[in-house]
């Protein structure tokens, strides 16, 4: 007997057999159940998520001989006969080879006749959306109105193609892409019947190729057991698909994290040897740094399928929220420019290289100062310039001012207290140099930095805190910054937050967004001034595009 793929041997047979759909099951199991029938019926999803099997599985229970019923009987001739697909009233159709309006008139010809066999006659047309417009004004009416013995199961993978009209004659349901888990389960499922020996790295290696498709899952499955001689094995899925073992990528992202040049290059060395498709190698990376990305902020998110997955949680705790996400954005425009790389080894090492050259902002440095650049100067009809654009110095900074009131009947602004001076030794009276000697992270650190510092009486300290951040304020935020302030003043320190409708100096907080405007407008300032600014405003009408003018720290 000659072999029968895996995608057609274990395609569902009803819908008790049905993978990830649970929601469209449940529908059509009830409609059936109650005899609640539409007359058409559109089914939308990418490829391979069971579309066409779901049509086909209702197209059973509809004409099953034992009668209408969710549960098709699998045995009778009928029902056997559409899964063979040599069913005479079922109709399949593909609308990419009949997209003509003379091809949709003699498929509609015959819908006024009874089925020959069955209860009712089934027109199953794939990938609707190919038909052309003259197609479906001619499917139209037939649609709104069939005679009662047929039925309409329309299919695509593309419904935004599909003319209102359309999508408001049929009851729509949108198959989900599987995920990799439930995916995973299945092909050991499968293995396990077909006796045949598995490594679950392999079948989630498959899976993530797979992209949420089981179809395409199961064609890699065949694909790899063939490659593997009847078996499916770690190392020989990976030469199948050109991937790279997970830990030499794991190696690659401890030297980045770490920012050790001379160990990520050593790492590229090593992946050389292997010949890989950087592509993918990059693809593997972007795959990390989203699971760390996860791992960083709701690890309860991160899959338990994901491999490595104690390596990738234990490395998420020793990089910043910040860095993760600027690896990934470099990462993922890299892949996109890569292509345009001379040599692909080259522009892989370019991103790398990138990845360590550039730090969030604020990170490789606690100074204020820094060079401002017009990022775009634009003329119209013209394309921005990029080169030969003005830098200027920023002013050296100004002595801070008095914190504008947020009274709106106030005259002019009311000037801080200078803070109360501490007799602890090395201490700093001033709060927001308190604040950043503290260290502090998350809902601690923005609770500090909303906090002004009203008192300190021994071990005494009292913070006053604006309406508009009292949410700020929870057990364990405040105990955490009492005990921060207890170790950095040396004391046993009792903390009270008090609320107030309005905070009589500036807050941590106040006096960064005052010095960032400040900064921005210098920055607009020097470069609406600038004289070759000025030169293309006159010359050819230009104009500086609103917010593209960013202050540059050294």
């Amino acid at each position: 007997m000659s072999y029968q793929v895996l995608a057609r041997k274990w395609r569902p047979q009803n819908f008790q057999e049905l993978v990830g759909q649970e929601h469209v099951q449940r529908a059509l199991v009830n409609a059936l159940d109650d005899d609640r029938l539409h007359h058409a019926y559109l089914f939308t999803g990418t490829r391979g998520v069971g579309k066409t099997t779901i049509a086909r599985i209702f197209s059973k229970s509809l004409n099953c001989e034992k009668g209408i019923t969710s549960t098709p009987c699998g045995e009778c001739a009928t029902c056997l006969e559409i899964a063979e697909g040599r069913y005479v009233d079922l109709i399949e159709v593909d609308a990419a080879s009949r997209t003509g309006v003379d091809d949709t008139r003699d498929l509609l010809e015959n819908v006024q006749y009874a089925p020959t066999r069955g209860r009712y006659k089934v027109y199953l047309i794939d990938e609707v959306h190919m038909f052309s417009k003259s197609s479906f004004n001619a499917l139209l009416k037939t649609l709104e109105e069939p005679p009662p013995h047929v039925k309409f199961l329309l299919a695509t993978t593309d419904p935004q193609k599909l003319p209102v009209t359309i999508l408001s004659r049929c009851l729509q349901f949108n198959l989900k892409r599987l995920p990799v888990s439930l995916i995973i389960a299945h092909l050991q499922h499968i293995l396990t019947e077909e006796k045949v020996e598995h490594n679950v790295t392999a079948l989630q290696l498959i899976a993530e190729a797979a992209d949420g498709s089981m179809r395409d899952a199961l064609s890699l499955l065949d694909q790899a057991l063939a490659f593997g001689g009847g078996k499916v094995e770690e190392q020989e899925v990976r030469d199948m698909l050109g991937s790279v073992s997970r830990d030499k990528v794991i190696s690659l992202l401890k030297a980045l994290l770490q920012r050790d040049a001379v160990q990520t290059m050593a790492a590229v060395n090593t992946l050389a040897e292997f010949s890989p498709d950087f592509e993918n190698v990059l693809a593997e990376l972007l795959s990390l740094l989203h699971h760390m990305s996860l791992a960083k902020t709701v690890p309860e998110a991160l899959d338990e399928f994901v491999s490595a997955r104690e390596t990738l949680l234990q490395l998420s705790e020793q990089v910043s929220a910040e860095d993760l996400q600027l690896f990934y954005q470099i990462a993922l425009i890299g892949r996109r420019d890569l292509p345009l790389s001379p040599d692909a080894r080259n522009g892989f090492e370019m991103i790398l290289l990138r990845m360590l050259a550039f730090r969030p902002a604020g990170a490789a440095s606690g100074t204020d100062a820094g060079n401002v650049t017009a990022s775009r100067v634009k003329a119209p009809g013209q394309t921005p310039p990029t080169q030969n654009q003005p830098q200027v110095r920023e002013p050296a900074p100004v002595a801070r001012p008095t914190a504008p009131s947020r009274n709106k009947n106030a005259a002019q602004a009311r000037v801080p207290p200078a803070p109360e001076p501490v007799s602890s030794g090395g201490a700093s009276s001033d709060w927001r140099e308190v604040v950043n000697a503290l260290g502090l992270g998350g809902l601690v650190k923005q609770l500090a930095i909303n906090c002004t510092m009203k008192q300190r009486d021994g071990c005494n300290i009292t913070l006053n805190i604006e309406n508009g951040h009292s949410n700020l304020i929870n057990p364990k935020a405040k105990q955490r910054l009492q005990q921060a302030l207890g170790e950095y003043f040396n004391i046993e320190a009792n903390l009270d937050i008090k609320v107030v409708n309005q905070v009589e100096s500036e807050s941590p907080a106040q006096t960064v967004q005052r010095e960032t405007d400040q900064r921005q407008q210098q920055a607009i300032a020097s470069i609406d001034g600038d004289s070759f600014t000025q030169s293309l405003k006159e010359n050819f009408n230009a104009e500086i595009i609103p917010g593209s003018v960013k202050p540059v720290s050294n």
